[in-house]
């Protein structure tokens, strides 16, 4: 499982479609086995779900997102956790303890 964090520097980015980065984190056998992080290629519409699926991931994980992104991860058959503010440890420690859920979206826009 490899799952992408928006992130802007070590934080979950509010909206993944404005994020400076993702962090891709590996999980195998409940470990975490991997991590590198990427610069957003940019911001165009149904881009981004593909871009991410191509690099493996099968969630991703962002403050908010827009209903419409939501559905392009889904038929990507990526799984979206929105709501989600703390530090990219946090979310790879809460999502080993079984306890990483979507929240409100905080999407500010």
């Amino acid at each position: 499982m490899i799952i992408a964090i928006a992130t802007d520097g070590a934080q979950v980015a509010q909206h993944f479609g404005r994020c400076q980065s993702y962090t891709l984190v590996t999980i195998e056998n409940g470990k975490e086995t991997g991590k590198s992080v990427i610069d957003t290629p940019g911001h165009e519409p149904g881009f981004l779900p593909r871009f991410l699926r191509e690099k493996g991931a099968g969630m991703v994980v962002a403050g908010g997102m827009g209903p419409m992104a939501q559905s392009l991860f889904e038929q990507q058959g990526i799984e979206t956790v929105v709501g989600i503010s703390a530090g990219v440890g946090e979310v790879i420690s809460m999502y080993l303890k079984g306890t990483l859920r979507s929240g409100g979206n905080i999407c500010d826009h």
